[in-house]
């Protein structure tokens, strides 16, 4: 066969139907046989949509997103994506065609040297050295991808496409992932039996398992509260008695107060990172004196952020099999304060949404002051909490959500929850805008049953709008939500604490994004009233379901703001020039 038939049989045994990308003359041999391998390119408007898509498609289907681009400039549009599927362990492979063999250091067109753009974010980095090799390294890329859970490259000099070569295609393989060892799991078992107030965080290791009723199952018999590791909102149902909710950024206050109670906390499946575990609404809540148990399948991960008592290198579903399995025939010290501690999780999770009921809009001074100028300014601008209310009580059933980064995606953090796994996508710890409309699209092609609607600010939503074409042209119908806010609203918010209220470059004067997305060929619904955000969101999701037509909802919103992601992540200004003196 040709290197090329290689590469398309290899990827068809692993089961590839969908790539993302631009075409390119750099795989263009390849990719003329994508078709009758059963493979279909979504092309994209811009190489980081498709590499966002590729992560959605993978964290929705729990299978590879690939994506693919031209050497040069369209590889290095992919980075921020790949380092974006980097931190949500998504196992995308990218496809990096480079510069042929016969011109490499001559710095010919579109020439550059691909594999250390990536180094830092991939798994693993295949080069293929020779074209006799190609099936081998692609299917050890794909291979890689799954086992690591995470990116993995594939980079292929353009002319190793061509030719004549002998091949045999690998078939995949996947590993069989135990509970841990039987030591650590045995030491693990004797803690929880011990403790009065055992608390687990269910992370997106659960996830990743399919872990969630074997986590259903560990949290009913010991009676603890589940708290949702950060942005993993989907690893634990939300209409269980024993959910409270996220930590972390704009999480729940019932979570919170109740892990701060722990004396043993179970994180199944996180590895507990950095940001998910920061002081907020102003409760320091990680519990100081508190036994940790961390179960996580990567065991570089343990112990890593957190000081932990047990450390688990194990998968989330067979790891809390096997606890559950060992604790069935004992006597636990918390059975015999399972109705207290229920009827502290109630009153907790029932105080946490009287308070989100009656947090209408953020009573900080600047947010008061933009209350009250654009209530002189015409036209009605909505408090953002109450829209976030709003657009959970009409969320359709079987929802998949994606949220990008900005102040008010954040707070909805405390609004979004979810019954199944597979259906909250944010940007994770690499925080980049222009994640969520493209993720939510590459979720749509893997899942196109399931409703999807992004969350994106007018910031966010300017790096990834064009998108919109993408979904009319290839008929990808989806929703999103634009919060209009005319501002970069969650770097402004230093600017009012640290920097009294200097504003640079944080203004946005926009044009209506609703228009735009009907000039692009989608619908678009501006919302001004309260009453009316229900009724948008579910009319475009009729209009995506039932009409295959993705819909803009632009929502107009004052300009108040949340609390900062970090309070501590700057320090009060000091001048020491004469010239500088006011500026503190």
């Amino acid at each position: 066969m040709t290197p090329s038939e290689a590469f398309v049989e290899t990827m068809a045994a692993n089961g590839v139907t969908d790539i993302f990308g631009i075409m390119g003359s750099a795989f263009m041999d390849a990719m003329d046989i994508f078709a009758p391998a059963g493979i279909r390119l979504i092309p994209v408007v811009h190489e980081q949509g498709a590499g966002h898509m590729a992560d959605g498609y993978s964290r929705v289907s729990g299978r590879h997103g690939v994506v693919i681009g031209q050497n040069g400039p369209g590889i290095s549009n992919c980075v921020t994506a790949i380092a974006a599927a980097y931190w949500a362990h998504s196992p995308v492979v990218i496809v990096t065609p480079e510069t042929g063999t016969m011109t490499m250091g001559l710095g010919g067109f579109q020439e550059a040297n691909q594999l250390p753009m990536f180094e830092e974010f991939t798994k693993y980095q295949g080069h293929v050295t020779h074209p006799a090799r190609m099936a081998e390294y692609t299917g050890r890329c794909f291979d890689r991808a799954m086992s690591e859970m995470g990116p993995t490259q594939l980079n292929i000099p353009r002319d190793y496409f061509y030719g004549e070569i002998k091949a045999e295609i690998p078939q995949p393989s996947r590993l069989d992932r135990g509970p841990g060892g039987e030591h650590s799991l045995h030491e693990a078992a004797e803690l929880l039996a011990q403790a009065k107030f055992p608390v687990i965080i269910s992370g997106g290791g659960v996830v990743m398992a399919d872990a969630v009723e074997e986590c259903k199952a560990l949290a009913e018999r010991l009676g603890a509260p589940v708290v949702n590791s950060y942005l993993h909102n989907d690893s634990f149902p939300a209409s269980h008695p024993l959910w409270c909710g996220p930590l972390g950024y704009q999480g729940s206050k019932a979570a919170m107060k109740l892990i701060a109670r722990a004396d043993v906390v179970l994180a199944l499946g996180s590895r507990l990172g950095p940001f998910g575990t920061l002081p907020q609404h102003g409760m320091d809540y990680w519990p100081k004196t508190a036994k940790i148990i961390q179960i996580d399948a990567d065991h570089k991960m343990l112990g890593l952020v957190k000081k932990i008592s047990v450390g688990i290198c194990g998968d989330a579903k067979a790891a809390a099999l096997a606890l559950t399995q060992r604790l069935a025939g004992k006597t636990l010290v918390c059975d015999g304060n399972r109705a207290a501690r229920a009827a502290e999780i109630a009153a907790e999770k029932q105080a946490w949404e009287q308070e989100l009921d009656n947090w209408t809009h953020e009573t900080d001074a600047f947010s008061l002051d933009m209350i009250a100028e654009q209530e002189q300014e015409p036209g009605n601008y909505l408090h953002p909490r109450q829209v976030l209310r709003e657009l959970e009580k009409a969320m359709p059933a079987d929802v998949m959500v994606s949220t990008d980064i900005g102040n008010i995606n954040s707070v909805a953090n405390s609004y979004l929850r979810f019954d199944k796994p597979r259906s909250f996508f944010a940007a994770m710890s690499f925080g980049n805008c222009g994640y969520a409309f493209p993720t939510i699209i590459g979720a749509k092609v893997a899942a196109p049953h399931r409703p999807a609607i992004a969350y994106a600010g007018d910031g966010a939503w300017g790096m990834s709008l064009m998108e919109t074409m993408t979904c009319v042209r290839h008929n990808i119908p989806v929703t999103a939500v634009v919060f209009h806010n005319r501002q970069w609203g969650a770097e402004k918010k230093n600017q009012v604490d640290f920097y009294n209220r200097r504003f640079v470059a944080g203004e946005l004067d926009n044009q209506s994004f609703a228009e735009i997305g009907r000039a692009m060929g989608a619908e678009g619904i501006r919302v001004e009233r309260l009453e009316e955000v229900g009724p948008a969101l579910q009319k475009a999701i009729d209009l995506q379901m039932n009409h295959g037509k993705t819909t803009i909802v632009e929502i107009m919103c004052t300009r108040e703001l949340g609390d900062p992601f970090r309070r501590d992540a700057l320090s009060k200004p000091v001048r020491l020039l004469d010239k500088y003196k006011d500026y503190v």
